[in-house]
């Protein structure tokens, strides 16, 4: 029988059969690389802080679906709490969550992101001016002096710490003299101005120190991370309200080689969570601290409003200590004028058009007001 096909009609119909065989064959997924990224904390395991900064890595794990992850260690697991910046600028940490004033020691003006009333700013106001106001670039201006080759992003407004935790409350400035107390940057020279003889220690380390005696009282941060660290178990009397660390903040520190080698689109979801992170901080430390506040109470702990009389000492100690670091270190001066100029501006705004929300609360909670 003979073929009347053509060359062309046997060439498509070869061709079909070919696609056919193609479009029936299984689809063979390119296998995706994960680039994995080793973070410490400068908390323990057990503190809310360390928390946060699971929550950080979370995101970032979530949004990147599965390009990049984030695994955070707690405070001690590869470094000391306070070796945190050194560690990831070598690269021994790929980055890590702490506070810019656990690096006081290699500057004394990195302890301006946090120490001090930083002019009436409250912590939020302090994150304006950070990535508003010019504050991110004098951070790597003081990172790019000490030779520290990493990418820090600040986040999380932290509520007013308290003035600290005695084993007998104070009722004036002279009561703190020789107390031995606990706590960090540029608050070492405050509370050291106004009579006490200070201890820097690390989180992990001060319940221990209060109940062996080496320290008399300590202050560390909130209601929630006091309590997980054991503070009542041995001190039952809080000071509340306080300028050492009215407007803290915390700090992610990358490596800045391997967050350099990342793509612009991990490098986004970074970014954005970081943003996403410092507002979800900022409501879960609402909900957190305000039960943890209540339960303390529940247990017996006694809570003092500071008098007002320690707070402006705080503040006479606070313009002598800038005076002095201003005069010795320019670095110190350049950030205290930014903070200044934005703090006068932003605070005018903020004061003048924000209603007095205590005068609504105790409309309805205040003792003798009206049951809604």
């Amino acid at each position: 029988m003979t073929d009347h096909k053509t060359p062309r009609r046997r060439s498509l119909l070869k061709g079909a059969a070919l696609a056919a065989g193609a479009m029936s064959a299984p689809m063979v997924a390119t296998a995706q690389t994960t680039t994995t990224l080793r973070f410490q904390s400068t908390w323990p395991a057990k503190d809310i802080f360390h928390e946060y900064a699971n929550d950080f890595a979370n995101k970032v794990n979530s949004m990147a679906s599965g390009k990049l992850k984030i695994e955070v260690l707690p405070s001690g697991a590869v470094v000391p709490a306070f070796q945190l910046l050194e560690a990831v600028n070598k690269g021994t940490l790929d980055g890590g969550h702490g506070v810019v004033a656990y690096h006081y020691g290699k500057n004394t003006a990195l302890a301006l992101w946090g120490s001090g009333p930083a002019f009436g700013m409250d912590p939020n106001m302090v994150l304006a001016w950070h990535n508003y106001g010019g504050g991110k670039a004098l951070l790597d201006e003081i990172y790019k002096s000490l030779n520290m080759d990493v990418v820090s992003y600040l986040y999380g407004p932290m509520p007013t710490q308290p003035f600290g935790w005695f084993k007998k409350p104070i009722s004036n400035v002279a009561q703190l003299k020789g107390v031995k107390f606990r706590t960090v940057g540029l608050a070492v020279d405050m509370y050291t101005d106004m009579g006490a003889a200070v201890n820097p220690l690390p989180g992990g380390e001060i319940i221990p120190a209060l109940d062996r005696g080496l320290l008399d009282a300590a202050e560390f941060n909130n209601a929630t991370s006091d309590r997980i660290l054991g503070f009542p178990d041995v001190v039952k009397n809080c000071m509340l309200q306080s300028f050492h660390q009215s407007g803290e903040q915390f700090e992610i520190l990358f490596n800045k080689g391997k967050f350099n080698s990342l793509p612009a689109e991990l490098k986004a979801i970074i970014d954005y969570s970081v943003q996403a992170a410092s507002a979800d901080m900022s409501w879960k430390a609402i909900d957190r601290n305000s039960k943890d506040y209540i339960d303390l109470k529940k247990q017996g702990i006694k809570f003092y409003k500071t008098p007002d009389a320690i707070l402006k000492a705080q503040l006479a100690s606070w313009d002598k200590i800038i005076e002095k670091k201003g005069g010795e270190n320019p670095l110190f001066k350049k950030i205290l004028d930014s903070q200044k100029a934005y703090a006068e501006r932003a605070g005018q705004w903020q004061n003048d058009y924000m209603v007095d929300f205590k005068m609504a609360y105790n409309h309805y909670f205040a003792k003798g007001a009206k049951k809604a």
